[in-house]
């Protein structure tokens, strides 16, 4: 690389700097100075960020035109390179291979934001050419594979380390390893269809290949560090995307010959993200994005720990660096969200959108929000939840509709029907705003669904739609926010009141809990004065509904016995529910069981080794040998104080006689590990059975295009967990 392309890549890394640190508009400005296509991928770099968080059409064709532009130039620039003399470790125009295939991925990802079929073709083309490049470049860069280089935080592989270590040792120890630099082989053979077409693809290269001549590294410079990150960034993000593709999108995929593997995505990823170049904080970025979702919608994780310490140490590298950017100020309050500190993830986003900041981006500033709003509604406050998804419409042109309803909810909650009436009925006419391809977003499709429904009912059981608002039994803001899994983390008492309110709506549920509310004589419920009376329910819908709410509840308050009752309940109302209601919630309800086995047996776990510990004197309390690295202080340090909450997620444990209850209800249940049984026994039965519940999920789960569709997502997660549970455990 040349001293003229140097100053360029310098100048280009400081203008990713100004991005990262909320000077959006200065950024642009640098970009601007010198039409290199460092510059240009720069200025098309900033133009896709405010493209893909406002979705735009102006935006959008801004950002393909300045990515074509990049494009072109660092195809130029590769050319010119291959004629120069190689003067480092790696081969000559190595760097411009890479600079080219960030511009040919990003462009790829501008032409998907039109969501148009020319433009999925055309992400489709660019997605393949991407793939071939980053193939061969991990194959040159990384001969042997990943393992010699450092992620932010040091693990021995790829695979997170399992909490049953002692019990899988042996297994593990007796076989021979296999490297992770052997877990795809190269191949030169042209398949798939663009090699129909005349262009050559290769598969996910192997690490095992014969080792070159390239020399270990010593004091790596820009290049280096842009080299090797850039490889591992880009190998990592493409196999990390396909492999979260859906199934049927997956299938596509497959015919066109590509290859992934999530495992090497993630350890690819964390190579970059501990570098020090532009990429690692893509990368870093990417890493985020995948922990946060994990955490948030899987339900269940196998090494939690591990997650969260990955996580943590991304967050405090890039914050250290971008001290106000918002991306990290979001996944830091992510993070103590995730850690059941509600309070600390509330103070620190509203720092984030502090009027005296410095710097502001104000799309990003959407992203702070949206996770602000989602927060206050788990923590039940109400109108300032309300607020926050009503200024996301002001900042924000994703589904208007969706941010309406959302507050109509809370509005609700607080029994301001009025407000919340007039906001669901100005919802129709937000629909047409913004649809996908002109079709409906999933969203909005259920939106249609409610009203029409709550409407019908209320006519039915008035004659007219006059107030129909008050036909309505459960809060629909609650109800959007299952998809969200917004109640998983939630504190203990935060759960606790949304089951007194579930119990208070008529008529009285039939299973027993601790917090049933008492009857007087004639048979009305008593409940506490300061929950409002809501209008009973009365049909299977809303029989569902509650059951499938009280059971997150109670698994989240610490009453694993009576959330498999209400679960099972839920799943039972399924079958009476009419094909135009709401058939999602049979398949949720079994999603939901599956995470509360998975947890119970966690729990159980956990108990055991306490247990053990006892017994050799060694009198460790359960939280600090399950996860004591896993609370966050209120400062962003680590603290010895573990997660509040049953199995270490959200609200509060409940000890003694409900943790008793828990263990004998998971022995005696049908298909249950008997007593006596090793730790690992309990988890081979547990894991066969969780997957059996997820399949029924999936079998249950529709073809429409409404929220159902985020269930197929949320399973796929975990049934990942679920592998890693069982590699853990040394089951085959």
């Amino acid at each position: 690389m040349t001293e003229e392309t140097t100053a360029d890549l310098k100048s280009a890394t400081a203008g990713f700097d100004l991005i990262f640190s909320n000077q959006l508009d200065n950024a642009v400005e640098l970009f601007k100075t010198k039409d290199s296509a460092l510059h240009l991928l720069g200025s098309g770099a900033c133009a896709f960020l405010l493209a893909a968080l406002s979705l735009e059409d102006g935006l959008i064709s801004d950002a393909s035109d300045l990515i074509a532009q990049a494009e072109a130039g660092a195809k130029k620039q590769l050319k010119i390179a291959k004629n120069y003399k190689q003067t480092g470790r790696f081969p000559v125009a190595t760097e411009w291979e890479i600079i080219y295939s960030d511009c040919v991925i990003l462009l790829g990802m501008s032409y998907a934001l039109s969501e148009s079929y020319m433009g999925y073709l055309q992400c489709l083309y660019s997605l393949n050419n991407a793939h071939s490049r980053y193939a061969k470049l991990y194959k040159i860069v990384f001969p042997n594979g990943l393992d010699d280089y450092d992620t932010p935080t040091p693990s021995n592989g790829p695979s997170r380390n399992g909490s049953l270590l002692n019990l899988a040792a042996q297994r593990v120890l007796s076989s021979p390893p296999t490297p992770l630099s052997a877990i795809s082989a190269i191949s030169s053979k042209s398949t798939g269809f663009f090699s129909r077409l005349g262009l050559s693809r290769s598969t996910t290269p192997s690490g095992a290949s014969t080792p070159t001549t390239i020399a270990p590294p010593t004091e790596d410079g820009p290049i280096e560090d842009l080299i090797i990150s850039g490889t591992a960034f880009g190998h990592g993000l493409f196999n990390l995307v396909l492999s979260l593709l859906p199934a049927k999108v997956k299938s596509v995929v497959g015919f066109f010959g590509f290859n992934h593997d999530r495992k090497l995505a993630l350890r690819a990823l964390a190579v970059s993200a501990n570098g020090n170049d532009v990429h690692s904080v893509f990368a870093g970025l990417a890493l985020m994005t995948y922990y946060g979702v994990v955490l948030l919608m899987s339900g269940y994780q196998a090494d939690e720990k591990y997650i969260l310490k990955q996580y943590r140490a991304i967050v405090d590298k890039l914050g250290k660096k971008y001290p106000s950017g918002s991306l990290w100020i979001l996944n830091r309050a992510k993070i103590f969200r995730m850690s059941g500190d509600p309070d600390s993830a509330i103070a620190t986003l509203q720092a984030g959108l502090a009027p005296d900041r410095t710097s502001i981006f104000r799309q990003a500033d959407a992203l702070l929000v949206f996770e602000l709003a989602w927060v206050f509604l788990a923590q039940r406050r109400y109108a300032d939840a309300a607020k926050m998804f009503l200024q996301m419409t002001e900042i924000n042109n994703w589904s208007h509709a969706t941010y309406y309803f959302i507050a109509a909810g809370c509005h609700w909650s607080l029994g301001e029907y009025e407000d919340a009436q007039r906001l669901l009925e100005a919802t129709p006419a937000q629909m047409d705003k913004r649809k996908i391809g002109n079709k409906d977003l999933p969203t909005e499709v259920f939106i249609k669904k409610k009203l029409a429904f709550w409407k019908a009912k209320h006519v039915r059981l008035t004659g007219s739609e006059k107030d129909w608002i008050k036909s309505i039994s459960i809060s629909p803001a609650e109800e959007m926010a299952i998809f969200w899994n917004t109640h998983a983390r939630i504190t203990q008492a935060v759960a606790e009141a949304y089951i007194a309110e579930l119990l208070s709506i008529a008529p009285q549920v039939m299973f027993s809990t601790p917090f049933a509310p008492t009857s007087s004589s004639n048979g009305d419920i008593q409940t506490d004065a300061s929950v409002p009376i809501r209008a009973a329910l009365d049909t299977p819908d809303e029989f569902a509904l509650r059951a499938l709410l009280l059971g997150i509840m109670h698994r989240v308050a610490g009453y694993p016995a009576e959330a498999r009752g209400f679960l099972r309940d839920a799943r039972a109302q399924h079958e009476k529910i009419p094909t135009t209601g709401s058939t999602w919630i049979g398949g949720v309800a079994l999603f939901e069981l599956a995470v509360l086995e998975l947890h119970d047996a966690q729990r159980l776990e956990y108990e055991d080794a306490a247990t053990r510990r006892s017994n050799t004197n060694e009198m460790d309390s359960i939280s600090s040998s399950s996860s004591s690295e896993d609370g966050i202080s209120v400062n962003g340090s680590l603290s010895d104080k573990a997660p509040a909450g049953l199995y270490d997620v959200g609200g509060g444990a409940k000890r003694g006689v409900a943790g008793a209850r828990g263990l004998e209800d998971l022995h005696i249940r049908v298909g249950a590990v008997r007593p006596g049984e090793s730790t690992r026994a309990r988890w081979v039965q547990v894991l066969k059975e969780a997957g059996t519940l997820l399949d029924t999920a999936m079998s249950l789960s529709g073809s429409e295009v409404d929220l159902s569709s985020r269930l197929e997502s949320r399973v796929a997660m975990l049934r990942d967990e679920i592998a890693l549970k069982r590699e853990m455990i040394g089951q085959q």
